[in-house]
């Protein structure tokens, strides 16, 4: 699709949506569409894949449970990614796996674990928005490696030199700018919300401390989860949040969603972010939140939901990652692994796949183009002496080459009129059923519940959370 057919196309929305959760690949979490749901467009599973490993083989297979034990967390090191692409076979997963296993004096569980994945009933709601609208299954993450490089890119355009994140006991606070700065210099609207504190103030410095009206909460209310779903326009008219924004219409041209890194509340269930060991079913319940919100609100017509995942978090996937065009082709010459990534949109063809291959920094792309692109900004007068200044190896906010490089979105766009959303009943319904019996167990368990022991991604935020409130972010400043 040319430039001008992509503006085009992405002139239909209004309101950009994106929601970045953690370490999943592809065949882990939507793989089973062509193993088991019938679906042979979508380069899933097949039977017969497997890893080989200490004189055995094995083999691909549905898990038995939704959630990890906390040292079953694989490695997804820059390092370890590179022993389980294994030169492009894609056969080193469970080798890696048994060696962490054996690193964390773990070695009796079971390293065929990543060779796991989920399906339908894990995972309905995924189910039903590939069912009604488009997967992507050539959605590579940027980098070979870890959670903050890759955040980095999907922000900033780069990563900070590293496929690692920073050592242990450094808060991961970065300066590279960000495309926000972009939406800043064109007054294009835009709101970052988090549970705390959010991606954008670890990765530019230009937001660690300021912008506070840029920011606010994922989900702030004081009503039962259910009602939260069903009956939006009820919420108290004081409260802020991404649930609230949607549901008066009142969502910025651009919308980041950060996932809940780690649940500090009495009855809020652990985290959401699908980062191991968390549940894969309180995932779910996140992305049915603001899936509904937006289906349920007045803006459903004129939006655009990127769901997708940081990195693949050292889960098998079967297809070899690709070359980069990069500026640092040394370091960052080659994608990451699948993840796994929906476009939710009135404006996708229904039960649609596509291979064109993405990565994070085409949400970049695709949100510049629609914003700061050449034919919007002369409809609003834009002052910039280069209206793509983005894509300008000399601008001091330059979001690099794989940004210039990468596809945008907009192909995807392909309906003529907007479908209307799709009924979401029964997802409702039984969403309630789990957010009530996960406040019920809390309840039960509370006098003998001891806390689990935190992943290195929730020392790292709760690090950057300490830091930034030691430099002067106000407390309920996320």
């Amino acid at each position: 699709m040319s430039a001008s057919d992509a503006a085009a196309a992405l002139a239909k929305v209004e309101h950009i949506v994106v929601l970045m959760l953690e370490n999943r690949s592809f065949d882990h979490m939507l793989g089973y569409l062509s193993l088991e749901g019938s679906r042979e467009d979508v380069d899933g599973l097949k039977a017969g894949m497997a890893n080989e490993y200490g004189g055995r083989s094995y083999p691909i297979h549905h898990l038995d449970r939704t959630a990890f034990r906390p040292d079953e967390d694989p490695d997804h090191s820059g390092e370890a990614t590179s022993v389980q692409i294994a030169g492009g076979d894609m056969s080193g997963f469970v080798n890696s796996f048994a060696a962490k296993l054996a690193q964390r004096g773990a070695a009796d569980r079971d390293p065929g674990l990543v060779m796991g994945y989920y399906n339908a009933d894990d995972l309905p709601v995924y189910d039903h928005l590939a069912a009604e609208f488009c997967v992507c299954d050539r959605w590579f993450c940027s980098v070979p490696g870890a959670t903050w490089p890759n955040r980095l890119y999907a922000i900033a355009g780069r990563a900070h030199g590293s496929r690692d994140d920073k050592p242990s006991g450094d808060p991961p606070l970065y300066n590279l700018p960000s495309f926000v700065r972009h939406l800043d210099a064109n007054d294009v609207s835009w709101r970052w919300y988090s549970y705390d504190p959010s991606t954008l103030r670890c990765v530019d410095k230009h937001y660690w401390l300021s912008h506070w009206d840029h920011f606010a909460y994922v989900d702030k209310t004081k009503l039962s989860w259910k009602t939260a779903l069903k009956e939006l326009p009820l919420i108290d008219e004081a409260s802020s949040s991404f649930l609230e924004d949607a549901a008066r219409g009142k969502l910025p041209a651009v919308s980041w969603i950060d996932p809940n890194f780690k649940d500090s509340t009495l009855y809020g269930g652990d985290s959401n972010d699908d980062h191991p060991p968390s549940d894969v079913r309180d995932g779910q319940l996140l992305v049915l939140s603001v899936y509904n919100a937006l289906a349920s609100g007045p803006l459903w017509e004129k939006t655009l939901l990127v769901i997708t995942y940081d990195e693949h978090g050292g889960f098998h996937d079967h297809v070899p990652p690709p070359p980069a065009e990069d500026d640092d082709p040394v370091q960052f010459g080659l994608y990451g692994l699948r993840v796994p990534a929906i476009i939710v949109s009135p404006w996708v063809a229904r039960g649609s796949v596509s291979h064109t291959v993405f990565d994070h920094t085409s949400i970049i792309k695709t949100i510049l183009l629609r914003f700061c692109g050449e034919a919007d900004l002369e409809a609003r007068g834009s002052h910039l002496p280069h209206v793509l200044a983005w894509l300008d190896m000399g601008h001091p906010h330059y979001m690099g080459k794989r940004t210039a490089e990468s596809n945008d979105l907009g192909e995807l766009l392909t309906e003529t009129s907007p479908r209307p959303a799709p009924s979401r009943e029964t997802l409702v319904e039984d969403a309630a059923v789990r957010r009530a019996e996960q406040v019920k167990a809390a309840l039960m368990s509370m006098p003998t519940a001891a806390p689990s022991p935190l992943t290195d991604l929730q020392v790292s935020v709760a690090l950057a959370a300490r830091e930034l409130r030691a430099k002067g972010l106000p407390p309920a400043q996320p």
